[in-house]
């Protein structure tokens, strides 16, 4: 009967790259491009462009009011009178201007 008194060089082989293969695909799941590090950064990154969306959105939403009160459909006269003197610099005759 033979006894062996070193460790076989095959499972050593095995546990290092097990142990190896384990840490780069837990290395990957956290820090890699998929990871969750990734994935917090595009979920702040996604709150913050929703934000400038709904911004964008009361905008247009502003807008969209702006001209539908100067159309022909429905003409509000105060907003034509005040874009007239903002844009135009337009005065009435009885109006004195201090600068």
């Amino acid at each position: 009967m033979t006894r062996r008194t070193r460790p076989a060089l095959g499972v050593l082989i095995f546990f290092v790259v097990a142990f190896g293969l384990g840490a780069y695909f837990t290395f990957a799941a956290v820090q890699g491009d998929y990871g969750l590090f990734r994935r917090a950064e595009i979920e702040a990154e996604s709150r913050a462009l929703q934000g400038q969306l709904d911004a964008l959105e009361g905008q247009v939403a502003r807008m969209e009011n702006l001209t539908l009160r100067l159309s022909d459909e429905y003409l509000d006269l105060d907003l034509l009178d005040q874009q007239a003197r903002d844009v135009l610099g337009l005065l009435r005759a009885d109006e004195i201007v201090i600068r």
